[in-house]
């Protein structure tokens, strides 16, 4: 069975010719997926947030662990207004603190997409990430990603942990903001992996699933690839994730 699905991303940036295919066996990956999955929320108008954006830069660096950067938009009433930031990543802080009975703040972490931390905080995080270790089926479901041309392709295989989503964030590597008001005025930041857009592009039910992209991206833009229990308005547990090179 397969399910064709065209549709534009955040900002019309990303083209998506989505197919799903079930497969009759788990395909074989050859790329190793990561196993720990660091989401910082983050604002320009924030003066906490600068170690948290300096620290996600150092953990983004382990070629095992994904690390994004998600800035929000509820720090521009103070009179700067976020460059980066989006609405739709204000709601995925919101529906995590939720999900986790937990408060929103800045800078905070989601360690994959079970626990929060202050994002400052290196200690609280390897801790985060060294006890969510295999905690409801993190990160244990086998997955790939690869480019190849203008088309992208993932693979999931069969796992346990119930129905899940696969999300597609686009990111940029590296950007640095010169900030012209509000706490940080004057000063200069650098965000790493940014999202500029997340979309479900599909379901997984356990079963060894492939899907192709045919995708337009700007420079020094990669993709981090989501597969996360829940829902975008309940997100859980993320069963797999993987990333492009370099990110």
């Amino acid at each position: 069975m397969s399910i064709q699905l065209s549709q534009l991303l955040h900002r019309g940036s990303l083209l998506l010719a989505v197919m799903m295919c079930e497969t009759g066996f788990v395909p074989v990956l050859h790329a190793n997926p990561a196993t720990s999955v660091v989401e910082l929320f983050t604002s320009q108008g924030c003066s906490s947030c600068p170690p948290a954006d300096h620290l996600l830069s150092s953990l983004a660096r382990d070629p095992t662990t994904v690390a994004v950067s998600f800035p929000i938009d509820y720090w521009d009433f103070m009179g700067w207004q976020d460059t980066l930031a989006s609405p739709s990543f204000t709601a995925r802080q919101k529906a995590y603190a939720s999900s986790h009975g937990s408060h929103v703040y800045t800078p905070q972490v989601v360690v994959d997409g079970l626990s929060d931390a202050v994002g400052s905080d290196k200690t609280q995080i390897e801790h985060a990430i060294k006890t969510n270790k295999g905690r409801d089926g993190a990160l244990s479901v086998p997955i790939h990603m690869s480019e190849s041309g203008d088309t992208l392709h993932i693979d999931v295989g069969a796992g346990a942990g119930g129905a899940a989503s696969v999300f597609v964030l686009r990111v940029i590597r590296a950007k640095t903001v010169v900030i012209g008001r509000g706490e940080n005025s004057g000063r200069s930041v650098t965000y790493t992996n940014v999202v500029r857009a997340i979309r479900k592009i599909g379901d997984w039910d356990g079963k060894a699933r492939s899907y192709e992209l045919s995708e337009l991206k700007g420079d020094n833009e990669g993709y981090v690839v989501l597969l996360q229990k829940g829902s975008e308005t309940n997100p859980g547990v993320i069963l797999a994730a993987t990333k492009s090179s370099g990110f």
